[in-house]
């Protein structure tokens, strides 16, 4: 059994896998209230899905980037349950999982997160052999900007506000939007890639593992 835990940003996401189903799933908006809500959560959805602590045999945990409080308790409790429980843990790019979600085209895709603001995280996405691969880094933007960049069809998936897809969608015949409902982060995507890496013995040292920050001191709001 895998608990994946997904704190990127103001939405917290957690979800158990076991190679085969997604026993349960949970997303909610947390307006910065991580720091209290997430542990009560987790207990909550293990008893939910008739799960117990000592049955868990990985976990994964988004890496950012995103919020730097936010990052940091979600790694925090993710490393304090690995050992105790004394379980691997694997980290996950956050713009990977929204990439999971989509199906693979032959166009190029840019993945989105808040960035705070008025900006936005963003990394870009070709198909390749058969799933997303990361194209670049991340990089930190904003709508206008972004929408400028984008000269041939092209899929735009992530977090945006009503303005922001209102910039994107003034290049409708190039700037491909994903509806908000497939834009949300889903933690059974990041089950998923966690199960697959764990599999594979691509595992993180849980002592040093450390979120992605896009600035180290500055704060993006959760």
């Amino acid at each position: 059994m895998l608990l994946a835990v997904d704190t990127s940003t103001q939405w917290i996401g957690l979800a158990l896998y076991d190679g085969a189903d997604v026993l349960g799933e949970v997303v909610w908006q947390s307006r910065s209230h991580h720091t209290v809500e997430l542990a009560p959560a987790i207990a909550d959805l293990l008893q939910r899905c008739g799960v117990r602590a000592e049955d868990l045999k990985a976990a994964a945990v988004a890496l950012g980037p995103g919020s730097f409080t936010a990052l940091r308790i979600g790694l925090a409790v993710v490393k304090g349950m690995a050992l105790a429980q004394r379980i691997p843990v694997v980290g996950v790019p956050t713009l990977d999982i929204l990439a999971a979600a989509q199906a693979v085209r032959e166009l190029p895709l840019v993945c989105i997160l808040q960035a705070g603001r008025g900006r936005l995280a963003a990394g870009w996405y070709q198909a390749a052999r058969g799933q997303w691969q990361s194209k670049g880094g991340v990089f930190v933007t904003n709508a206008e900007e972004l929408v400028e960049q984008i000269e041939k069809p092209t899929l735009v998936c992530g977090e945006l506000t009503a303005a922001e897809r209102q910039v994107f969608g003034r290049k409708k015949k190039t700037a491909l939007l994903i509806s908000p409902a497939n834009s949300l982060r889903r933690p059974g995507f990041l089950a998923e890639l966690g199960w697959k890496r764990w599999q594979a013995g691509k595992v993180d040292d849980v002592v040093s593992l450390a979120p992605i920050y896009l600035h180290v001191a500055e704060e993006i709001p959760a």
